[in-house]
């Protein structure tokens, strides 16, 4: 069972809820509450890595694919994961929409930090692994959050590339090493971001114009003193933005899973082998775990 902090009104759109519940559980056939003396309980001493999704994913896809992703983690003993669920598929329409979601994900972020600040003081240390506009969640909750930050992690962040050193330069200041991972390959990235990013250039102060997105090609230069590299996935996995999170294949593919970001023109990390000598889909889900995983430590 994976612990959740939940903060969705509906199963589907709604909007934010003025609230954080408590729950456990799989799929939505299993999910259920816990009660705040449970949570405390699991999260007294331990180091919590909170992941979170991104754009266009209802409750039962986020509960889904973070709790069999959060089974891929190797974490070191006295480790916790715990899921994040945020109603970032309410306003999400093929990017044109794009800085109502980053409202809804700013909102997100401050309602989590006051959460994580009143129930997470007990918590041996607290990290964050974040894919897509989840990256505005983590960034925006590190921003308000008075609990100190260990790790940070984004995968495929459908933010602007100098997120890190222009609009959430302080935030990223407030973490002991941050982490990304980048696709040039990634097909949401590079086509819908510029075009929904437009907007929000020009309603919110401080997004320029066009910029690139953090998952794309990466943080743009300088990097912050505590940011740690390689971060581009090679090009000819072919990555793409959903490959972070994806379910395809309930198994996870044992080792060899590389835990660093090879250099370009690796090999695809081999999988393995089904009863019937077919490769096992799973690899990329399985690497991008494996890379949080040796990032947590």
């Amino acid at each position: 069972m994976t612990l959740f902090l939940d903060c969705r009104l509906a199963p589907v759109g709604g909007e934010l809820s003025t609230m954080v519940s408590i729950n456990q559980g799989t799929s939505l056939d299993d999910y259920s509450g816990l009660a705040p003396g449970d949570l405390k309980s699991a999260i007294q001493g331990q180091n919590v890595l909170i992941g979170t999704h991104g754009f266009n994913m209802n409750r039962s896809d986020g509960i889904e694919h973070l709790s069999h992703w959060g089974t891929l983690l190797d974490l070191p003993p006295s480790s916790v994961f715990v899921g994040l669920l945020w109603p970032g598929d309410s306003v999400w329409a093929h990017g044109l929409d794009y800085s109502d979601g980053a409202t809804i994900a700013d909102r997100t972020g401050r309602l989590v930090a006051t959460f994580l600040d009143a129930s997470f003081s007990g918590a041996g240390s607290i990290s964050f692994a974040s894919h897509s506009l989840g990256a505005r969640v983590v960034l925006e909750t590190i921003a308000n959050l008075s609990l100190p930050v260990r790790r940070l992690t984004l995968m495929a962040g459908a933010i602007e590339d100098n997120c890190l050193n222009a609009e959430f330069q302080s935030a990223a200041a407030k973490v002991g090493e941050i982490s990304v991972l980048s696709s040039i390959n990634d097909d949401v990235l590079s086509e819908i971001f510029p075009i929904g990013n437009l907007p929000a250039g020009i309603v919110d102060q401080g997004h320029p114009w066009w910029r690139g997105a953090l998952g794309h090609g990466g943080p743009a230069t300088p990097w912050p003193a505590n940011f740690r590299a390689p971060f581009a996935i090679p090009t000819n996995w072919n990555y793409q933005h959903s490959s972070y999170l994806q379910i395809d294949n309930p198994a996870a593919p044992s080792l060899p899973i590389p835990t660093e970001v090879p250099t370009n023109g690796s090999p695809v990390p081999a999988p393995d082998l089904g009863a019937d000598g077919v490769p096992l889909k799973g690899w990329q889900e399985a690497f991008s775990a494996a890379f949080v995983s040796s990032r947590f430590r």
